[in-house]
């Protein structure tokens, strides 16, 4: 059971990896080259499982499926020292996470609601979120 204090340092530490991390080489897996890259002051860099690299801005470190997402990918992947911060899902579903941050709250509560269920596992803060597993409508899908 994972506390939200505990959600808090965990973005806390991630965005210092971010911010430490500003302009530094990386090397993707599976990639024997490696690329200087920059991000944008208050941005961060993520990769998704198939290797696609998403500049994200800081404001969406409070978002719950953002905080869902890097939990996830902590227990997955660990903590990187040297490298990329990898989530645990693919570019596509990634894109529709950005679009839901961007969107309405009935739909990221959805999106948590269906990375739990796929998963198997959630903190016990993203199924309050849920309100006791309400089921949100979800409009063409």
């Amino acid at each position: 059971m994972i506390k939200t204090k505990r959600l808090v340092d965990v973005a806390t530490k991630w965005r210092r990896a971010a911010e430490i991390g500003k302009r530094r080489t990386l090397l993707m897996p599976g990639n024997s080259t490696t690329n200087t890259t920059t991000t944008d002051k208050g941005h961060f860099v993520v990769y998704t499982t198939d290797k696609r690299r998403f500049v994200i801005p800081l404001k969406y470190l409070h978002s719950n499926v953002f905080k869902e997402l890097l939990r996830m990918s902590e227990e997955e992947f660990g903590l990187p020292s040297e490298g990329p911060i990898m989530l645990p899902c693919s570019s596509v579903f990634m894109e529709y996470v950005i679009l839901f941050v961007l969107g309405r709250k009935d739909l990221e509560r959805a999106l948590i609601a269906y990375l739990c269920s796929t998963a198997g596992r959630c903190s016990s803060s993203a199924l309050a979120q849920q309100d006791e597993r309400q089921q949100v409508p979800l409009h063409g899908f």
